[in-house]
């Protein structure tokens, strides 16, 4: 884990600040739907009446885990923005993210394994239902 000190500009600590944290019965689901078989995403219907969708691409690029949190601030990535690829003369194919496992984890988190293999995060209702506004401006 780094401990390091991070310097941020003025115009990145007001929007850092100015990030509402949402508690209480907007982090509750009431529904949560996940299309494996689609590959449409997930969608959660809070207990505030919020509604909330994430494509499976989308949600392998936000992963919380330590070493994708700390790999996206390194590279000044927001959650769900997809690492830059080197541009080649043919790029090689990569499937679409898909899980192919998703467990509850107790009544406060999911967890999924990716097709990559990758299954370290837990995403939580709280960390869900936090990015749901920078997954709708990222697209």
């Amino acid at each position: 884990m780094s401990h390091e000190i991070k310097f941020v500009s003025a115009e990145e600590a007001a929007r850092q600040a100015s990030r509402v944290r949402l508690t209480g019965e907007a982090i509750q689901p009431a529904k949560v739907r996940i299309d494996k078989t689609g590959g449409t995403g997930m969608e959660i219907e809070w207990r505030d009446g919020h509604k909330s969708h994430w494509s499976f691409s989308w949600l392998r690029e936000a992963c919380p885990c330590a070493g994708c949190h700390e790999a996206r601030e390194a590279e000044g990535r927001e959650p769900g923005v997809p690492k830059p690829q080197p541009a080649s003369l043919l790029p090689m194919y990569q499937a679409p993210a898909s899980p192919t496992d998703v467990v509850p984890v107790g009544k406060y988190a999911l967890k999924f394994t990716w097709n990559d293999g990758h299954e370290a995060g837990m995403y939580s209702w709280d960390y869900l239902r936090n990015v749901c506004d920078e997954e709708r401006r990222l697209g």
